[in-house]
C-alpha cells in the first residue's frame, strides 16, 4: 500500500509569510528563545461538511488548555500565540503532560501553532513601542525614545530595531500620575510599586524611564534613570533599584503584552492576512482551497494572566 501523501496546508504558509512581513524571525533573539512555526498540523482531505465562509487566526499570549477549548468551540484555523508553547526539547508526546496534550489536541484538529515572541519585542511599533506610548502618553510627551539593545542584524526595512526602550519625557511627572496613567492603559486596577522615598513624597520627579514588556530585570542593569516599568521583576532586582534611587512599576508578566494583541497586531496582521489571501485565491491551488472563504483575526478570550490581586 502507497504511503499517503502529507500536505502542508495553503493557509499555514499565508498566515506565516503575513507574521513575518511584520515580525521577521531575524528579530527574535535566538540565543534562548523559541519562534516561529512549532505545530505544523497537515492539510485535513475534505469533508462532506460545508467549507467554513471564513478562516479565524486566533491570537493568544499563552496557550493553555482554556485557549485550546476556545480554540475548538470556535472552530480556529490556526493559532499565533505570542509565548512559545515548546520552549525546550520535547522528548515525549503523551497526554500525561498538559503542554504536550494541548498540543496533541490541535494536531488532531488540524490547527497549527506559530510564536513570534521576542520579533515582536523588538520590533518598531511592536510590543515595546505600545507599551512606551501607555506610560508616556504619545510620543508628543516625549523628548527622545530609542531602543535598550540593538537588533545585531536586522533584515532591510527593520533597521533600528532592538529589545526594550528607554523614554525621556518632555516634562517631568510625579510616580503617582505616572502609575494611574499605566492603570488606566492597560485596564488594572493594581500595580506592583516599588517606590524611593523622594518619589513617593512628591520631592523628586520622573523623566528618565526604562522599560521592557514581560520581564525585564536582564534589561536594566547599570541603567541612570528615575524608573523601571516592566511586567515582572525579582525581590532582588526591585529591592537594588530602590537602593540606587531607581522606583519600578511591575504589572503581572502578560499584563504588559496581552493589550497589545488587540489594539496593534490584530489590526495590522489582517490587513497583510487579506494581502496574502487575495494573492493565494490567485493560484489554481488558492482557489480550490479558500473557494469562497475570507480571512479573519481574533483575540483570545480565554487568554489571561495566572495571577491577580485579591
Amino acid at each position: 500500500m502507497a504511503a499517503a501523501t502529507v500536505r502542508s496546508s495553503p493557509l499555514v504558509r499565508v498566515v506565516v509569510n503575513s507574521v513575518q512581513k511584520l515580525y521577521p524571525q531575524a528579530l527574535a533573539d535566538k540565543s534562548w528563545d523559541n519562534t516561529g512555526l512549532l505545530l505544523e498540523a497537515p492539510l485535513r482531505p475534505p469533508t462532506t461538511t460545508p467549507p467554513p465562509s471564513a478562516h479565524t487566526i486566533l491570537l493568544t499570549i499563552d496557550l493553555t488548555r482554556a485557549v485550546v477549548d476556545e480554540a475548538l468551540s470556535t472552530n480556529s484555523s490556526m493559532i499565533i500565540a505570542y509565548h512559545p508553547i515548546i520552549f525546550r526539547p520535547l522528548k515525549s508526546l503523551s497526554l500525561r503532560d498538559t503542554q504536550q496534550e494541548s498540543l496533541l489536541r490541535l494536531a488532531q484538529a488540524g490547527i497549527s501553532v506559530y510564536s513570534p515572541h521576542t520579533a515582536v519585542d523588538a520590533a518598531l511599533g511592536g510590543v515595546n513601542d505600545w507599551l512606551a506610548d501607555g506610560i508616556s502618553g504619545g510620543r508628543g510627551n516625549e523628548e527622545s525614545r530609542r531602543v535598550l539593545e540593538e537588533s545585531m542584524a536586522p533584515p532591510d526595512g527593520f533597521e533600528g530595531s532592538g529589545m526594550g526602550r528607554m523614554v525621556v519625557l518632555k516634562k517631568a511627572q510625579k510616580l503617582g500620575d505616572l502609575v494611574e496613567r499605566v492603570k488606566a492603559y492597560l485596564g488594572m486596577q493594581h500595580l506592583m510599586v516599588a517606590a524611593t522615598e523622594a518619589h513617593n513624597s512628591g520631592d523628586a520627579l520622573i523623566s528618565r524611564i526604562a522599560l521592557c514588556a514581560g520581564s525585564g530585570g536582564s534589561m536594566f542593569k547599570h541603567l541612570d534613570v528615575d524608573l523601571f516599568f516592566t511586567g515582572e521583576l525579582s525581590h532582588h532586582e526591585a529591592l537594588g533599584a530602590r537602593e540606587r534611587g531607581i522606583s519600578t512599576i511591575s504589572c503581572f508578566h502578560t499584563n504588559t503584552e496581552r493589550g497589545f494583541l488587540a489594539a496593534v497586531m490584530k489590526p495590522k496582521l489582517l490587513e497583510v492576512l487579506k494581502e496574502e489571501w487575495a494573492r493565494l485565491k490567485a493560484t489554481p491551488e488558492g482557489r480550490e482551497f479558500a473557494g469562497d472563504a475570507e480571512v479573519q483575526v481574533a483575540v483570545s478570550a480565554a487568554d489571561r494572566d495566572p495571577y491577580e490581586i485579591v
